[in-house]
């Protein structure tokens, strides 16, 4: 059985403690950007999981981009008085706007001491050609990773979602940014409208078949400005409790390749607007819970993890 500092899985820690040889903080950030299935473009009102806040409820989002850097900076140096910093363009979708103001956010950050790399989250359908090539420049000179919001494989879950591509799409940007050799991490969520216990591993599955280098699992949350509120509200929508939910993950962490960092196994829902499950705000109980059931089951990263030829033709 293989093991990371002590961890069943490959954590994002572990992996940034290896390429860097010290602690390295992601510091979140709202560079002010929207969605296209925000403004019209592909859609209005975005996914219904997703808050007002475009995922971005742990970002100083009213504030400058580099007072927000700062602050963020300031308040991870109270609890760790060393380390370097991967700044997160988090909110929303980062690629979306014209590269001139791509590469003014991209720079001014990368220019604040400490900073050893960017991490960008965005939609498979926001990586024009201009985009890439920006994309490329940035990574030939700093660390770079690229978060794509797939979610789920399953067109079906995909509409009641209101997600606003196809998996085609995602598919087309993993081949584009590993052309460019850009790293990439796909999110995925756990407990969609609709969807089995099967379904959620099936899209692990190709996510585990993609030659790719981190993934995100996330917990669904309820949040009282997310339009998946009704949903819950009228019963379309059973969330999972504590003991499903990392039982499940122990699942995923197997089917997942050792290689491939686990950047989260959980999710974190503001206080102040989660709905449900309310379990989850206990993030170290539930952090718990799945390191017991990795233990109790005798399993690890990749002790399920097969290959699939089919699976891996779609990304090469």
């Amino acid at each position: 059985m293989k093991t990371w500092e002590g961890k069943r899985y490959y954590t994002l820690n572990c992996f940034l403690r290896e390429r860097f040889g010290e602690k390295v903080f992601k510091v979140p950030l709202d560079a002010g950007f929207t969605c296209p299935n925000r403004d019209g473009k592909v859609s209005k009102g975005g996914c219904i999981f997703c808050s007002e806040r475009g995922s971005g409820d742990f970002t100083g989002s009213s504030k400058e981009l580099i007072m927000q850097f700062h602050e963020a900076k300031a308040m991870m140096n109270k609890k760790w008085s060393n380390g370097k910093y991967i700044a997160y363009f988090q909110a929303y979708t980062n690629t979306y706007a014209p590269v001139e103001v791509l590469r003014e956010k991209y720079n001014s950050i990368l220019e604040q001491e400490g900073v050893v790399g960017l991490a960008i989250a965005t939609r498979p359908d926001c990586l024009g050609d201009d985009v890439l090539e920006l994309l490329e420049e940035i990574s030939r000179r700093t660390y770079l990773w690229v978060e794509l919001g797939l979610q789920t494989i399953h067109e079906g879950t995909t509409e009641k979602i209101n997600r606003g591509y196809s998996l085609n799409t995602y598919i087309e940007a993993v081949r584009a940014l590993k052309k460019r050799n850009i790293e990439v991490v796909t999110h995925v969520i756990l407990g969609l409208p609709g969807e089995t216990k099967e379904m959620m591993l099936e899209t692990v599955r190709l996510v585990a078949n993609a030659n790719t280098q981190g993934i995100k699992l996330h917990l669904l949350h309820v949040l009282k400005d997310a339009k998946l509120l009704r949903l819950y509200n009228e019963g379309e929508l059973e969330v999972m409790c504590r003991e499903e939910y990392a039982d499940l993950i122990v699942d995923c962490l197997e089917a997942l390749p050792e290689t491939m960092v686990v950047h989260r196994i959980t999710g974190d829902g503001p206080r102040d607007t989660l709905v449900a499950p309310m379990w989850s705000l206990k993030k170290w109980e539930v952090l718990n819970a799945i390191d017991y059931q990795l233990m109790d089951r005798s399993a690890w990263q990749g002790k399920r993890f097969f290959p699939d030829n089919e699976l891996k033709g779609l990304f090469e």
